[in-house]
């Protein structure tokens, strides 16, 4: 009886907790919840996505080779990299793959850094996925930024199709954004894929090869913890939705994880800018700079603004008395600063334009006026 009486009592207690409880859920709760009628519902993970990029643009991505001489002298050792010593006599060219690139048409034009076919008495090729060979027939370098399209023939194979990648927007990017990378790893891993995110956004790097003599200053980069080694410079940087987002370019010296990728909207502007003209018609002013901010103007008792370290001979810059040591203020009537950066104020003009420039020189501001020109190709 006592037993009865205890199973009532929980019985009754439950009852009354859940009235209670069903007259609060339905506020918290979906009114309705809508699931498919039919098929499966499908699970979206890292795993998926990376597989999925692979599939959509490695069929897009290929390897630059270079004609090259062989070396074959001795081997000299230092700390982890090895310098090789000069050719020897009587040795014939041979090819060694130097970077990657991806398809971004199908009558033959392929997007890869400039830096990679920096020299300009050298031959290339382009290998692609499906180890098809075509010979680069022409090159176009962008003059302002690390950016070159090559054109090849897509006839040279016959049956074989070109499948350009699909370009996203690099405008709306995120910090913590899921990342793929894909290119020829040390020139010889051929489609190598690392997955990371996005670290950084608006960098401002000086990338080159001090070896080449390469250098150049690289505004708004994107970084990425995703792995970049030297042969991925030029492959593309892939969002999760299957779309190029920005080409990879530069890894931090002496950092791990460290790389840098330029935005895909740049590339965008490259090859809209070639594609009215065949060529890159730049405006250019002739000055390398670096950017003063606000608090580095404020402890050194100057003004914000470019700092000019060098002047280019004959350029617009030269001929209106632009000296190094200069800080350009204002262009075109803008300020510039962090935000606008001189040589973003610069690329919203065109070849021909004339502009409006303020130098902040021992103390004084100074009002010039230049005719910007087209950039000289490189």
């Amino acid at each position: 009886m006592r037993k009865l009486l205890v199973l009532l009592i929980i019985l009754i207690a439950f009852l009354f907790v859940w009235n209670v409880a069903s007259s609060y859920l339905p506020q918290y709760l979906p009114s309705s919840i809508n699931l498919p009628e039919t098929g499966t519902v499908k699970v979206v993970t890292e795993e998926n996505v990376t597989i999925n990029d692979v599939k959509e643009i490695g069929p897009s991505v290929v390897t630059v080779i270079e004609e090259a001489v062989p070396s074959t002298g001795g081997v000299i050792q230092i700390g982890p990299f090895q310098i090789f010593g000069g050719p020897s006599q009587n040795q014939q060219p041979s090819s060694q793959s130097i970077g990657s690139g991806f398809i971004v048409s199908v009558d033959g034009l392929i997007v890869t850094n400039k830096h990679v076919v920096s020299d300009t008495g050298a031959k290339y090729q382009i290998s692609t996925s499906n180890n098809k060979t075509y010979n680069v027939q022409n090159i176009y370098r962008d003059p302002l930024n690390d950016i070159a399209i090559l054109k090849i023939n897509p006839s040279d194979n016959a049956g074989n199709s070109l499948k350009p990648v699909k370009m996203g927007d690099s405008s709306n990017l995120q910090v913590g954004q899921f990342v793929v990378a894909i290119g020829t790893a040390l020139g010889e891993f051929k489609n190598t894929v690392t997955t990371g995110v996005i670290s950084g956004l608006g960098r401002g790097i000086t990338a080159g090869d001090i070896y080449q003599g390469y250098a150049e200053k690289l505004d708004n980069v994107i970084q990425t913890d995703a792995a970049i080694n030297p042969g991925n410079s030029g492959g593309p940087l892939v969002s999760s939705s299957g779309q190029v987002i920005a080409i990879n370019t530069a890894i931090a010296q002496g950092g791990q994880n460290i790389g840098f990728a330029l935005p895909i909207n740049s590339v965008k502007d490259s090859l809209n800018n070639f594609n009215k003209t065949g060529q890159f018609n730049r405006p250019y002013l002739g000055v390398s700079y670096n950017m003063i901010t606000k608090d580095e103007a404020l402890q050194n008792s100057v003004v914000e603004g470019a700092y000019v370290d060098s002047v280019v001979t004959d350029s617009p810059a030269d001929k209106i008395g632009i000296k190094a040591g200069d800080i350009i203020t204002k262009f075109d009537g803008k300020k510039v600063s962090g935000t606008d950066e001189l040589s973003i104020l610069i690329a919203k003009k065109k070849a021909r334009d004339k502009v409006g420039i303020t130098v902040w020189r021992d103390g004084k501001s100074i009002d010039l006026s230049a005719t910007l020109t087209t950039a000289p190709s490189q």
